[in-house]
């Protein structure tokens, strides 16, 4: 099937390479020049792990291009996907859908013959009702669906989610647009993957639903590690303790300094304002936005706790400033709380992120980046992992020891154990552990 993929960010170049993979005939579409003119040339924008080779493998195959002008691509196409940013609007938290509408009016002038519309973006309830309107209203005699097929990609993992998802959910109330979208995932059909067709008003509800619902985990087990640091109880035997429960699930039970990224934040943001909206007020929703905000101020009073409440003057050395590992996506990173208020403290920072460094160094002025870890940590008076890279799971602590200035370590993330670190010669802080 043709293919036209509107935007070429983490959503839009990670489906459109899968869509390609698939064997389908698919291009990229972007008004950044800059942006398409790198990809053409074989660079990468993000970094995903196996996205680089995908990309190439299927430009190589002739299935995957990359454009500035739509015209062509969506003319020939059998489905065009919208796949642009839908962030936080200032102000109201509410989801800004410019760039959905904007896209949505260009497609309009530029269908022939039925065409089905993808929203992939994460968009509140309602807008796949607008965009049929705008188009309607630009074509009245366009054969078009609107369909809403969101997304469920983690950064680190988006080619395996792609390939082999939990589920794809399919809002689409046309049998036409339903026998297209069908076509699309076919190899997923054949993997026996649960496709969920439903309406598209529940589809754009369910991808809230399920990133609200992982975030209210994420916040509640959080909220029990700072129960368990007040009773000496240990979080992560809570975790496994409950997580074992089939009803509940070890995913999303690692206690840390907060949630982050790009959807999270703005996707529980923007249902708390639709429900607020239809008079339905969702008050768990609301509670968890509210504490994972004040958790990750809280962990600069953790590091200053660690070093006996006096942070002016100190160096402190972090690990990691990306809001996860194996992307160098900072939107919404733990980083960008924690670090200006040590700053505001009076302390000295200096930082290594395997891949987060060329972006964090816009976000977090006066933070000196380092090129290893060991750098990070020579002279300073504690060291603070923040973001769980697998290379920070082995360092050289007699090396790392050596070089700080005093021995201590706050480990945000507990990727070590509290007895092996003391054994160690640190003066050892983790989450939710005595």
């Amino acid at each position: 099937m043709q293919v036209a993929m509107i935007g070429t960010g983490y959503v839009g170049l990670v489906s459109g390479a899968c869509f390609a993979d698939f064997g389908h005939t698919v291009t990229c579409i972007d008004k950044d020049a800059a942006k398409i003119e790198r990809l053409r040339q074989g660079g990468i924008p993000i970094y995903e792990p196996g996205l680089d080779v995908l990309v190439a493998q299927n430009v190589k195959a002739g299935r995957l291009a990359f454009d500035t002008s739509a015209a062509e691509a969506v003319r020939k196409a059998d489905a065009v996907f919208i796949a642009v940013g839908t962030p936080s609007r200032r102000g109201d938290g509410h989801a800004d859908l410019s760039y959905v509408y904007a896209a949505a009016e260009e497609i309009a002038g530029l269908i022939e013959g039925f065409t089905v519309i993808v929203t992939k973006s994460t968009v509140p309830v309602g807008t796949g009702d607008e965009i049929e309107k705008i188009v309607r209203r630009v074509r009245p005699d366009g054969d078009f669906a609107v369909v809403s097929n969101p997304e469920f990609l983690r950064e680190g993992a988006a080619i395996e989610d792609f390939k082999r998802p939990d589920r794809v959910v399919v809002g689409a109330e046309d049998e036409r647009a339903q026998a297209v979208m069908s076509e699309l995932y076919r190899p997923l059909f054949l993997n026996e993957t649960p496709i969920l067709f439903t309406s598209r008003r529940t589809s754009e509800l369910t991808k809230y639903a399920a990133n609200a619902f992982l975030a209210m985990k994420i916040t509640f087990i959080n909220e029990m590690a700072d129960l368990c640091e007040a009773v000496g109880a240990d979080v992560q035997h809570v975790a496994r303790g409950i997580g074992l429960d089939k009803r509940i699930g070890g995913k999303f039970l690692n206690a840390g300094p907060g949630y982050g990224g790009s959807c999270f934040p703005k996707d529980t943001l923007a249902l708390v304002r639709t429900a607020m909206d239809y008079d339905a007020p969702v008050e768990l929703i609301e509670t968890t936005v509210r504490v994972n905000d004040q958790r990750k101020k809280a962990m600069a009073r953790k590091v200053s706790k660690a070093l006996g409440g006096e942070v002016s003057g100190k160096t402190v050395g972090v690990l990691g400033v990306t809001f996860k590992p194996n992307t160098d996506d900072m939107r919404d990173a733990p980083s960008l709380d924690i670090i200006p208020a040590l700053q505001a403290m009076g302390a000295k920072v200096q930082a290594f992120d395997p891949e987060g460094a060329a972006e964090a160094e816009h976000l977090l002025p006066g933070v000196a980046f380092k090129e290893s870890p060991y750098d990070a940590a020579e002279s300073a008076d504690v060291l603070v992992i923040i973001t769980e890279w697998d290379q920070f799971r082995a360092l050289d602590l007699n090396r790392i020891k050596l070089l700080m200035r005093k021995p201590v370590l706050v480990d945000l993330r507990n990727i070590y154990k509290p007895d092996d670190m003391r054994a160690q010669g640190f003066d050892y802080t983790s989450v939710g552990r005595p």
